[in-house]
């Protein structure tokens, strides 16, 4: 009875110390950088066999996280501070500096071998890129030094969907570098609605966010010109013939919903009201790109097979 508790309390360590470790992974940022990527990889015309398909995608969600993880890693004394990021496994005890140092490593280095050898070297490429420029460019570079960091920044989480196309074409083209642009010009409107109602996490940390730079007026405007900016980017498929009507149509009606919050946020007169409305901005942006995405994917399916 004694040997079969410790055994049962083994077992339930050895599931939280990986749960630890996946956590470092940030698994819900990875999930949406897996299905932009999936999508780039299933919309190109070239068709990739189904193991070199999962190969890949399994690399570029390796490779998500080994970004992710060396973020948390160098970012734990910030973490620390903020409320929203205070409960990650590094602050929280449950993984050690150098622990998550070496797994971000090991994870870069596999994801990328792994890539190049389930598809290519420019996707390898890439993906590479990605880990780089998320790691040293935004978490060293800028997040600390600029409330530019997030539009600077947000290349590298852009860059997924075109990884994706690479994965299956080996070259990048127009079509993949649209889909860059629609994740691009939509996370400085994301984030700077968290930074809006979690000013002060930002501000206890010492990260010069938009709003305590420059405040709130101004970030809200900025906002919502990021906003407008979508209508033109979501709109181009649809010009160049990439991608039909049923795409751009509840496509559209999405981001003029989307200019509608960002516009009633630029019009809140209060903190309360500011706060309300940014968080629902930011809920939103979430389902909103990924309805984007999942509406290429089904114009993409319904253009090739019913069209």
């Amino acid at each position: 009875m004694i040997q079969l508790e410790i055994r049962e309390k083994n077992l339930k360590g050895s599931s939280f110390y990986i749960d630890s470790f996946f956590n470092l992974m940030k698994p819900r940022v990875m999930s949406l950088v897996l299905f932009t990527c999936m999508v780039g990889l299933v919309i190109a015309p070239k068709e990739v066999s189904i193991l070199n398909s999962i190969f890949s995608l399994i690399a570029v969600a390796l490779g998500a996280g080994a970004a992710g993880t060396l973020n948390m890693w160098y970012e734990s004394d910030l973490d620390a501070l903020m409320s929203r990021t205070c409960l990650r496994p590094i602050p929280a005890g449950q993984v050690t500096k150098n622990q998550a140092f070496l797994f971000g490593v090991l994870l870069s280095v596999i994801s990328v071998t792994l890539l190049y050898f389930s598809s290519n070297l420019m996707s390898a490429i890439l993906l590479l890129f990605t880990i780089f420029f998320y790691f040293f460019i935004y978490t060293v570079w800028l997040k600390r030094r600029t409330p530019q960091n997030i539009v600077i920044g947000g290349a590298a989480g852009a860059l997924p969907p075109a990884i994706g196309w690479t994965i299956a074409t080996g070259a990048l083209t127009i079509e993949p570098i649209i889909l860059f642009l629609i994740i691009f010009f939509w996370t400085p409107s994301h984030f700077w609605a968290l930074s809006i109602y979690k000013s002060d996490d930002y501000k206890k940390a010492n990260i010069p966010m938009l709003p305590n730079i420059y405040g709130v007026d101004t970030t809200k405007k900025n906002i919502f010109i990021y906003s407008l900016l979508m209508l033109p980017v979501i709109s181009l498929p649809y010009i160049l013939n990439f991608l039909s009507a049923f795409y751009f149509l509840p496509t559209l009606a999405l981001t003029i919903y989307y200019i509608y919050l960002c516009g009633t946020l630029l019009k809140s007169k209060n903190k309360t009201g500011n706060n309300l409305i940014a968080r629902k901005i930011f809920l939103y942006s979430i389902f909103y790109l990924f309805f984007i995405f999942l509406l290429i994917l089904l114009d993409y399916f319904i253009v090739n097979f019913y069209g």
